[in-house]
């Protein structure tokens, strides 16, 4: 699943990311060498990386 269209950013990735440390969507698009542009993404992103913080 595309999370970020702006950045094509995968589900994959995002979990990935978390996985790596990344805690906050911001911390996610800095692992990933990507900018965070319109932000419509936050808010799944986000409850994507906290999933996998949980399942740590």
């Amino acid at each position: 699943m595309v999370v970020c269209v702006c950045n094509a950013i995968r589900e994959s990735q995002v979990r990935d990311a978390a996985r790596a440390g990344s805690v906050t969507p911001c911390q996610m698009y800095q692992a990933l060498g990507r900018p965070p542009k319109c932000g419509q993404c936050a808010v799944v992103a986000r409850a994507i990386i906290d999933e996998e913080r949980a399942a740590a």
